[in-house]
């Protein structure tokens, strides 16, 4: 089987020098999620806005499930987010006729209910207009070089997914290869899973070596994005138009989520795509198989509404991402960082 060992993706700044700390308090890594609608006050989905601590978004969705005493599959959410911090997130529950539950009942010292709400549709994956992120770096060393990076990284850094994505040490994606080489995996949560890790791995190895040999140069066939939208085409040859779009931001250059069809670039671009997955065969063909649909994904990812401050030893930021984006993505181009809660799950492992 292929080494799928997570490497050092590349950085579009170099490798930081400045090191520092995250997470060493669940205060330090806070995420409040942005939905693009109000509630509509009736229906019969409840969507519940609550804050969590040490619970991951199943763990959370399970006891919801169990208190309001319906079907687990009757309660779901926008986006899954992490155990370790403190994340403000929506639920929706459905609850045909007009039972109110006390919703009140959930808090507990790991379940603050923030507001509860009816609701005349689900809550559906990816139904976010963003996440709003407030993170401390603590034990910031080479603050001089790091302050320089501030300014650097609001500009734009690679659209990685982050490593909560690919399991401890990579075995999700581990676990994806076996899956495609025969093992049952009855598990639908955890299938989808690791069909998810599979296509983030390949998609972080492209925008890897697309910035490692080309930086953010356009190449001819590149399959470029509309700023703000999921639609795409093909830039055949970079002419002038185009190439004032792309620096005015109104079009953005993107990489392959692999799966069952073309990559949807054309030309150099799509020759360089294809080399790049060429010897991880074993998890395209697996994709394939799956009938998982191709997709494209921003290559860069731009941090909003971006700031920081200085309080005493903790340098504090705010900033808004898309829907799917990973704060890690940022943090790596600021500080080579520790995760302290990483940490302490791998040594509670070993």
């Amino acid at each position: 089987m292929t080494d799928y060992t997570l490497p050092q993706w590349h950085y579009l700044l170099g490798e930081p020098s400045s090191e520092a700390w995250i997470r060493r308090e669940p205060e330090h890594f806070q995420v409040d999620e942005m939905l693009p609608f109000t509630p509509d006050g009736a229906g019969e989905h409840h969507l519940l806005h609550i804050e969590k601590r040490d619970l991951t978004t199943h763990q959370l969705a399970k006891i919801v499930a169990k208190f309001a005493d319906v079907p687990a599959r009757d309660v779901s959410w926008a986006g899954l987010k992490d155990r370790h911090g403190v994340t403000r997130q929506w639920l929706s529950v459905r609850i045909p006729g007009k039972v109110d539950p006390d919703w009140a009942q959930l808090n507990d010292r790991y379940i603050t209910l923030l507001a509860a709400h009816r609701h005349g549709r689900k809550l559906r994956t990816g139904a976010l207009l963003g996440n709003r992120f407030k993170i401390a770096l603590s034990g910031v060393t080479d603050r001089d070089a790091l302050e320089a990076r501030l300014a650097e990284v609001s500009k734009g850094v690679p659209n990685y997914y982050g490593e909560q994505r690919f399991g401890h040490g990579g075995n999700n994606v581990r676990r994806a290869a076996e899956m495609f080489s025969g093992r049952k995996v009855k598990d639908r949560n955890k299938r989808s899973i690791y069909l998810s890790a599979a296509r983030s791995f390949l998609f972080n190895h492209v925008v890897s070596a697309r910035l490692a040999q080309h930086g953010v140069t356009p190449l001819a066939g590149d399959a470029v994005m509309l700023h703000g939208s999921n639609s795409f085409f093909v830039a055949e040859q970079w002419d002038a138009e185009n190439l004032g779009r792309l620096l005015q931001g109104d079009i953005e250059l993107s990489a392959p989520l692999p799966g069952d069809g073309d990559l949807r670039s054309q030309g150099v671009a799509n020759a360089f795509e294809t080399e790049v997955l060429a010897p991880f065969a074993e998890l395209t063909e697996g994709l394939k198989g799956a009938r998982v649909d191709v997709d494209r994904r921003r290559l860069l990812l731009k941090p909003e509404q971006f700031r920081h401050h200085w309080e005493d030893d903790l340098l504090w930021l705010e900033f808004v991402l898309p829907s799917g984006a990973f704060a890690t993505s940022v943090l790596r181009e600021l500080a080579r960082y520790q995760d302290a809660q990483a940490i302490e799950l791998r040594s509670e492992i070993e």
